[in-house]
């Protein structure tokens, strides 16, 4: 009955005194259903006090501790044409072994004599070099020899200067001797005519005076171009030992004008033998890069490049190979937010693509399927998906990795950080909030030893 008018009935009838009236007041409601909600929210009210354990999570694949344990490509340092094949898809390798043969491309290498011709070239070169050595050997000796024939001639013109120069005082005196004589033959001659005119010598007298002071005269004479002959040959003395000086000069110096030549020419060609060795080694080396060989020890994965008498450029991708011992790793990808929470050697669970696994990422002991790993680097560079790369290696201390995980394989990551209650997580997480910042405890350790 509605009680939807102003004459409340029921207070004036009672109306649990009738039975119908005793079955609906009387009777207890969804009883069952209210105890189930008390004890469901007991329940939930003791789960908000249980521990959580504060995580970041990411997505990831497996990968390799080492980047030389990472799969490769196999690349030639030189143009070719691919010519024979030694290896097939999912064959093992050794490091050394021939994965293919190749041929050169370009025209200045199509010479199969190409290193013995260029090995005849420095043979030829390298004569030559020994030939300058010999001129320039021979001009150095030629070169001392003139230097030696320049101070012959020079002591021999210095020899003949002195020679001159003592001639020039000899005749000098034999000069003045000539004058003397002819002085006193002047003065003998003039006494005579002074007493030939006194009456007291004859005129045979005078005329022997006379004549012997002509002869004095003639003797003056003679002694003096004696004297001017003596001095001209001083200078001519001292002309030779300045030509003999020009002469050895010039002769010196055009000897060593060509022993630089010489030189010159040997420099040249050495510098000539050098580039040819070095093109030799090249073209040896080139030779042996005809053959593609693996870099390491691993299995052929693909031929990038099929089929015989496909060309190529240098550099250009062959061939992948996986190497055979490889120590594995995973990589994942945190949000920037999150970097700061991660440190070198935290614990992190992995849960790998196709291994089962039940996942409570609160409650790690709980969790089933994930394995232990720990971070041994972090990047400090965002990559191109927006987030930070970070390296994970197997924890020794937990259960060893499955040994069919492959390099590629998908992973996903936990790292665990702060137990807080369940309450403030999902308080947190409705608000949007980072995980809270903790230092390792191996940082606060060593602060307290401080």
């Amino acid at each position: 009955m509605l009680n939807i008018s102003n004459n409340e009935l029921h207070k004036k009838i009672p109306l649990s005194d009738f039975n119908s009236g005793k079955m609906v007041f009387n009777k207890n409601y969804y009883k069952v259903l209210n105890k189930f909600l008390l004890v469901f929210a007991i329940i939930v009210l003791i789960i908000l006090f249980l521990p959580w354990t504060q995580n970041i999570t990411g997505q990831g694949q497996v990968t390799t501790l080492k980047p030389n344990q990472r799969p490769q490509t196999i690349q030639s340092q030189i143009p070719g044409r691919i010519e024979e094949w030694f290896v097939q898809e999912g064959n093992f390798v050794s490091k050394g072994d021939t994965i293919l043969r190749i041929s050169e491309v370009k025209s200045e290498y199509f010479d199969d004599r190409l290193v013995e011709r260029t090995g005849e070239q420095i043979n030829a070169k390298t004569s030559s070099v020994s030939a300058y050595q010999g001129k320039v050997e021979a001009l150095n000796n030629q070169i001392v020899a003139l230097q030696q024939e320049r101070q012959l001639k020079l002591k021999q013109a210095e020899n003949k200067l002195l020679q001159s120069k003592l001639k020039v005082k000899s005749d000098s005196i034999d000069f003045e001797a000539a004058k003397t004589n002819m002085a006193i033959a002047e003065r003998q001659y003039n006494r005579t005519v002074t007493l030939q005119e006194e009456g007291l010598k004859a005129v045979k007298d005078v005329e022997e005076k006379r004549l012997k002071l002509q002869e004095n005269q003639a003797k003056l004479i003679s002694q003096e171009n004696k004297l001017l002959a003596s001095k001209n040959d001083v200078i001519n003395a001292e002309v030779e030992i300045g030509r003999t000086r020009a002469e050895y000069t010039d002769k010196i110096s055009k000897a060593q004008s060509d022993m630089f030549t010489a030189q010159s020419n040997q420099f040249d060609t050495k510098a000539q033998v050098t580039k040819l060795e070095n093109d030799y080694t090249n073209y040896q080396k080139r030779n042996n890069l005809l053959y593609v060989t693996a870099p390491q020890s691993g299995y052929i994965n693909k031929a990038l490049r099929g089929g015989i008498g496909v060309t190529f450029k240098e550099g250009d991708e062959l061939v992948g190979i996986m190497p055979s011992q490889f120590e594995l790793a995973v990589e994942t990808y945190v949000r920037p937010i999150d970097l700061p929470l991660l440190h070198i050697g935290e614990k992190v669970r992995v849960q790998f693509d196709g291994w089962p696994a039940i996942v409570f990422s609160g409650w790690p002991n709980v969790s089933y399927g994930t394995y232990g790993a720990k971070v041994v680097a972090i990047e400090n560079f965002i990559s191109d998906n927006g987030r930070y790369r970070v390296l994970l290696a197997p924890d020794e201390t937990d259960y060893e990795w499955p040994e069919a995980i492959r390099v590629g394989s998908g992973a996903r990551t936990i790292a665990l950080l702060n137990d807080v209650p369940i309450w403030y997580e999902v308080w947190r997480q409705l608000n949007s909030f980072p995980p809270d910042y903790y230092s390792p405890q191996i940082k606060e350790s060593k602060d307290k030893k401080k």
